[in-house]
């Protein structure tokens, strides 16, 4: 699959990806508001976070709010750029239209 990134390839890093570079620049988003959109569990969610953050697409800043911890998602550049030439890729098979019919 030339030109997928297999890293956001997996549909759920994908959706997430989706979902982060579809929001105004430097936005974050909260990891329960992004849990409860995707409809997964902490840790699979936890799991593919790591995976994109290992990779750069992310980053995710902790706090607290009074005693509660808050975990903050946002894509970085090198994620948009990475993310934009996935769908690029995507877009350029979806275009293509291979004779795999016999010929009469």
């Amino acid at each position: 699959m030339d030109g997928l990134n297999q890293i956001i390839h997996q549909p759920v890093r994908l959706r997430i990806m989706a979902a982060l570079t579809g929001m105004e620049t430097e936005t974050r988003v909260e990891f329960t508001a992004l849990r409860g959109f995707l409809k997964v569990t902490d840790g699979n969610l936890g799991a593919h976070l790591r995976k994109l953050e290992d990779a750069r697409y992310i980053v995710l800043e902790k706090t607290f709010i009074g005693r509660k911890p808050r975990t903050y998602v946002a894509v970085t550049s090198l994620g948009q750029h990475a993310f934009a030439e996935h769908v690029a890729a995507l877009a350029a098979i979806l275009q293509s239209r291979p004779e795999l019919g016999e010929s009469a």
